[in-house]
């Protein structure tokens, strides 16, 4: 066999070899290190819920972003946003003497505020936490929690006050960034209010404004911190 033909032949076995690699990678859905850095401790879960296989969660996540990394969160409006506040105040404050009943309430609230801003109905629990884990991926495991300790019920009594507790403060950063404004409704209320002081200036009063809805950043008396949690 001539030289010619041993490199012919090599050049074709490499080809071949490099093809099926190239092929293995491109079936492997976006790439394992873009998807663990996209979903960070929700890549870490999913593989852990496929029994360590990496490949499996890999399509899983995969397909949530196929599904749902188009959706766009609806702007909510300053009345819904204090209204939701207020519930969460509530919930928060009724944790001291039924803290069960609480995270029931934070579930409920959790999943009404997901539907409100665009995600799937809360009635669809699984489609809702998909679509939420591909948007919030490094919040969503809090609503995963409050909703497993709601539907436990009083049926497992092994959850104790601190088990409640750290549902429900882990819910609560998922609650947050629900609630806060995004770029996009800050700059649409701000245009409100511009239009507003505007029509304002026209009449003998003078023009007023309330920075505290649109910012996000009023103060916050429902807020709870884990280091007050625990200290409470």
């Amino acid at each position: 066999m001539s030289t010619g033909v041993i490199i012919a032949l090599i050049v074709i076995v490499a080809a071949v070899v490099i093809g099926a690699a190239l092929t293995l990678l491109a079936r492997r859905p976006q790439g394992g290190r873009n998807l663990k850095r996209r979903f960070g401790p929700e890549y870490d879960r999913t593989v852990a819920r496929h029994d360590g296989d990496a490949r499996a969660a890999e399509r899983d996540l995969a397909d949530r972003v196929k599904r749902h990394g188009s959706l766009q969160e609806r702007p909510l409006e300053p009345a819904a946003r204090d209204q939701y506040m207020a519930r969460w105040t509530a919930a928060q404050e009724r944790f001291v003497d039924s803290p069960r009943e609480a995270v029931a309430e934070a579930d409920q609230l959790l999943r009404e505020l997901a539907a409100e801003r665009g995600y799937p109905d809360g009635d669809r629990y699984e489609d809702q936490l998909s679509a939420l884990s591909v948007h919030h991926a490094h919040r969503v495991h809090g609503f995963r929690q409050v909703h497993r300790v709601a539907q436990s019920g009083t049926a497992d009594e092994r959850l104790g006050t601190e088990e409640l507790r750290e549902a429900m403060v882990d819910a609560r950063a998922l609650f947050e960034e629900l609630v806060t404004p995004s770029r996009r409704d800050s700059g649409r209320h701000r245009a409100d209010e511009d239009a507003k002081a505007a029509g304002d200036t026209r009449t003998d009063g003078p023009a007023r404004t309330d920075n505290s809805a649109s910012d996000g950043r009023s103060h916050q008396p429902w807020a709870l911190t884990r280091r007050q949690a625990k200290g409470s």
